[in-house]
């Protein structure tokens, strides 16, 4: 009886994840044709890789698993910046500055978003991910546009943190549409 139980709720457990499997290649797939810059490998991969994605049953529930992904990022983003400020080692503070205050902004952005989606005001929380779009670029720009150009310690970082902004920017908008 027993194994019965058990072998029920395997492929109880399996079913889920396939599903959940299915509708985040499905929502990447969909989005990918809607933006050009967003890459379907790096967006299947990029909501894999969260366990909370797995338990998604809508596209909702995707959106908020790559907010909170973006928040993760840009939160980490924000602590090697404090970091660097901290060691006293870089060159220059002044654009180390500029991208805790960008980054800060941004989470604030997402986290607003967030508050938008549940509220299903997708329209004002597109515009919300997208203001913290532009934290990435704008912090490059911090380094590279001052009378002595200096390397950007996080230009990896930022392009990775770019192109996860678009998934929930994407996601949203087939939201809109529905």
């Amino acid at each position: 009886m027993k194994f019965s139980l058990y072998l029920v709720m395997f492929f109880l457990l399996l079913n889920c994840f396939a599903t959940a499997q299915s509708l985040i290649r499905d929502s990447c797939k969909k989005a990918t044709t809607k933006d050009p810059k967003l890459k379907y490998d790096f967006c299947v991969k990029s909501l894999e890789e969260n366990p909370q994605s797995k338990t998604a049953k809508s596209l909702e529930g995707l959106v908020f698993v790559s907010t909170k992904n973006v928040v993760s990022k840009t939160t980490s983003l924000k602590g090697m910046v404090d970091k660097i400020l901290k060691e006293d080692k870089y060159e220059v503070e002044r654009p180390l500055l500029d991208c805790l205050e960008l980054y800060t902004e941004a989470i604030d952005s997402l986290n607003q978003s967030l508050d938008t989606v549940k509220s299903r005001d997708y329209k004002t929380a597109t515009m919300l991910m997208s203001a913290a779009m532009d934290a990435p670029g704008s912090c490059e720009t911090k380094f590279t546009k001052r009378k002595k150009a200096v390397k950007s310690p996080f230009t990896k970082e930022n392009d990775v943190l770019f192109h996860m902004v678009l998934i929930p920017i994407a996601l949203t908008s087939m939201l809109d549409m529905k």
